[in-house]
């Protein structure tokens, strides 16, 4: 059985368009231990969608939590219980997330200010899994204090059930900044996601927002936090960030080298082309491989000019390899 609470010291945060099956398999193969989340589905999709596409997921990407939104009880209950089915190792439900889109469907960031109703779905969700239901938050929106209605959140949150929370250390400002100026605008508050974890010593707390190495990560976790969750640097730099996570993070073994992650990576690709897939649907989210190593800008280059071509396969990754493999000769 997967250890979640282990796998939860480090994970790699639900990001729309970018976590999907391919890129949760390619982050696989660089940790072995670290949690890896889905894009959030939300609970009408998961019902009434083509649920293959939506949740079906390779057994390899494990540990894997599927994160959904909603704010109907009833929907996510039903959605928890199809999605149980698909053998997720939890559930998480978004608090977090302040697109236009997912405000006009009253879920996301906007259920900061429902607390009672965040408690209500969860209760539902919790009642339908086999397995852990987490909620990812903010400290708050809008004009919202965050030091007087987080812990408010919290305590009424966790009292229908929730033992682990993922908080993003900044507000989402629903009006007047878009989604994208709402990951970087609003000022971190690092502080108030500690002292959360003091006042309730009994949850799980993991921070998220603005974290981009592994130091920054083992600091936190030095300071009491129970986990921290890194999104668009774990994706963009995925070697800088998981490369050494195993050994720094969860003290097992050296992990591969980036050479090694594109040859593990070879058999999915190969099986994907043989199912009528796109090269360009996989190797999208290894252009940041070798982030800073020489050859780097050829290898993206080439990847991205090469893998939209008809046809195009693995000859494509041993010709982005090719500048690499000539400057390490």
């Amino acid at each position: 059985m997967t250890d979640i609470l282990r796998a939860a010291r480090l994970s790699v945060a639900p990001m729309m368009d970018w976590t999907d099956r391919h890129c949760r398999h390619f982050h696989r193969q660089i940790s072995v231990e670290a949690l890896l989340y889905t894009e959030m589905v939300t609970a009408p999709a998961v019902i009434h969608g083509d649920r293959e596409r939506l949740l079906g997921f390779d057994a390899t990407e494990r540990p894997v939590a599927l994160q959904l939104g909603g704010s109907e009880p009833d929907e996510l209950a039903e959605a928890t219980r199809i999605a149980a089915g698909f053998g997720y190792d939890e559930i998480n439900l978004n608090v977090g997330c302040p697109s236009d889109r997912v405000q006009s469907g009253c879920f996301g960031a906007v259920l900061m200010e429902r607390p009672g109703l965040v408690a209500d779905c969860v209760a539902a969700m919790i009642a339908a899994s086999p397995v852990e239901v987490t909620v990812k938050c903010r400290i708050g929106v809008d004009e919202q204090v965050p030091e007087e209605v987080l812990p408010a959140f919290l305590e009424t949150v966790s009292a229908a059930g929730v033992s682990r929370f993922a908080i993003h250390a900044r507000k989402a400002w629903l009006k007047g900044l878009s989604p994208k100026e709402n990951r970087d605008i609003p000022p971190l508050n690092y502080p108030l996601v500690a002292e959360m974890k003091r006042a309730f010593p009994h949850l799980h707390v993991s921070v998220n927002g603005g974290i981009t190495s592994l130091d920054h990560a083992e600091a936190f976790l030095a300071d009491g936090l129970d986990g921290v969750m890194i999104g668009r640097s774990a994706y963009h730099e995925p070697y800088e960030v998981l490369g050494e996570a195993d050994a720094r993070i969860f003290g097992a073994g050296p992990g591969p080298s980036r050479h090694e992650v594109v040859e593990r990576m070879r058999p999915y690709i190969a099986r994907h082309l043989e199912a009528g897939g796109k090269l360009h649907q996989i190797t999208r989210h290894m252009l940041g491989l070798f982030h800073g190593q020489p050859g780097a800008r050829a290898w993206r280059r080439i990847l991205s000019e090469r893998a939209n071509a008809p046809g195009a396969g693995l000859d494509v990754i041993d010709a982005a390899l090719a500048p690499l493999n000539d400057l390490a000769a």
